[in-house]
């Protein structure tokens, strides 16, 4: 295998960076459109890490905004949870 290395014609390792390149891309794009489908890039989701006990540390709107972002994640929650439960209970109704 040296061998064969040490013969290649000059310049040959371009293309081994031009391969990793386009891998390093692909996987990227791949991540991306995961993070955009499963609601990554949500602004909000930083409220969610707020409390009840967190009102008088909190403008009014704020304070509000986290509510209402926590009852939205819960919501969601729930949803997932009810469709997981629904897919595992079709899963093993075929047994």
């Amino acid at each position: 295998m040296k061998e064969f290395i040490e013969n290649l014609p000059d310049g040959w390792t371009i293309y081994v960076w031009i391969v990793v390149a386009a891998g390093i891309l692909i996987a990227a794009v791949f991540a991306l459109r995961w993070a955009a489908k499963n609601s990554q890039f949500d602004e909000d989701i930083k409220y969610v890490v707020f409390t009840k006990d967190d009102e008088n540390k909190m403008d009014p709107e704020e304070y509000a905004k986290s509510r209402a972002v926590v009852e939205k994640q819960e919501k969601l929650r729930a949803e997932y949870l009810e469709e997981r439960a629904k897919a595992h209970a079709a899963k093993h109704a075929g047994r």
